[in-house]
């Protein structure tokens, strides 16, 4: 928590500092980009249609998720910080969801639940996105460390949350130093939550990707929606690998730079193993047409983290404008393969598909965490 020196100033904790430095590394992009895995999405190449049959504007990008209408596919994902900045973040983020019509999931509230400053993370946000979906968040690691429905309820009345998601970042904690490594057990308590949170449970990785093996687990524990956070997108490993002054830790985070199942194949994978779940791809997702590439993946709709932070580091208007033209981007996506709709696009012509789309997709499913 944020403590005072002996002039009375207020000085930040380490765990302040941590956050903080993570968003100051993600936004210098100073960790090793070159070494980090790629997406996917690139391998995804729509067929063109020379004749939409279409107008550009009566496309429609609507969805549902967790019971109520987003205007457009989009999640704007999990982001932190130190509580002040974080603050400043969360704010412009949610006036930002809810002038675009789009889902908001916060960062860990572990800071908050234990009293070491909010960040952000009150009834305001709410009062700042009353119609949109808004979702907690807590480590999955937390639940064998203490943590139980006490604390999930708690984080999901903090900010009037829809959901509630459960994070999971062996990796990040493996590297980190001090990091939580004792994982036993993290899926039963998952389970029993799941069982006794009024809320659905969403269960999303931080930048390595859940398989199908494992999504289909954690829906037969009683989770919700998954969100496969791929890799290709930002390397916590990398992230923690720059901020350490250990060299010897630093030289093993860097042989983790590139670890992870890339988002496109996760996002199908897990829609292969849990063909009605709702499924949120996310994972180094920074346009328009890597939404709809995510989409035809399987997706039902399209988180974004690390591409908005720039943005949301500046004012809730740059947010507004980044997600303008990502949305702009997916209409004309739309537009170009003939989809009057999401659930049209999902199903788009591709040209010389991966082998990890070689089965049919499903016909239109619900996106409704709610009746999963």
């Amino acid at each position: 928590m944020s403590m005072r020196n002996e002039s009375g100033e207020t000085v930040p904790s380490d765990i302040d500092r941590r956050k903080s430095d993570h968003l100051d590394i993600v936004l210098s992009q100073g960790h090793a980009r070159r070494d980090r895995a790629t997406t996917g999405l690139g391998d995804i190449r729509f067929e063109h249609a020379a004749l939409p049959e279409l107008s550009l504007a009566g496309i429609d990008l609507s969805v549902d998720f967790l019971g109520k209408r987003l205007a457009a596919p989009l999640l704007i994902s999990s982001m932190t910080g130190g509580p002040d900045r974080a603050g400043r973040i969360n704010t412009r983020l949610a006036e930002a969801a809810e002038a675009l019509g789009i889902a908001l999931a916060v960062g860990s509230q572990r800071v908050a639940l234990e009293g070491r400053g909010g960040g952000g993370l009150d009834r305001s946000l709410r009062d700042l996105a009353p119609s949109v979906p808004l979702l907690a968040n807590i480590g999955g690691a937390q639940f064998v460390l203490g943590y139980g429905e006490r604390e999930a309820m708690r984080a999901v009345e903090m900010i009037g949350a829809d959901a509630l998601i459960v994070h999971l970042n062996p990796l990040q904690e493996a590297v980190q130093s001090g990091g939580d490594t004792d994982w036993r057990g993290v899926l039963p308590a998952i389970e029993r939550l799941c069982a006794r949170l009024r809320v659905p449970i969403v269960v999303k990785e931080v930048g390595s990707g859940i398989s199908g093996r494992i999504a289909r687990r954690l829906v037969d524990a009683g989770v919700s929606v998954i969100d496969v956070a791929g890799a290709g997108g930002t390397s916590w490993a990398a992230v923690e690998a720059e901020r350490t002054e250990d060299p010897r830790r630093r030289a093993v985070a860097r042989l983790f730079t590139d670890w992870g199942i890339g988002t496109a194949r996760a996002i199908a994978d897990v829609r292969t193993a849990c063909p009605s779940i709702p499924l949120v791809g996310s994972g180094g997702v920074t346009t328009g047409i890597e939404v709809a590439q995510a989409i035809r993946c399987g997706a039902d709709i399209v988180g974004q983290a690390a591409a908005t932070l720039k943005a949301a580091d500046r004012s809730t208007q740059d947010v507004i404008v980044h997600f303008e033209d990502v949305i702009e981007t997916l209409r004309i996506a739309c537009f170009c393969t003939g989809s009057g709709t999401i659930g049209a696009l999902a199903r788009a012509p591709l040209i010389d598909p991966p082998a990890f789309l070689g089965g049919p997709r499903p016909p239109d499913r619900s996106v409704r965490a709610d009746e999963a």
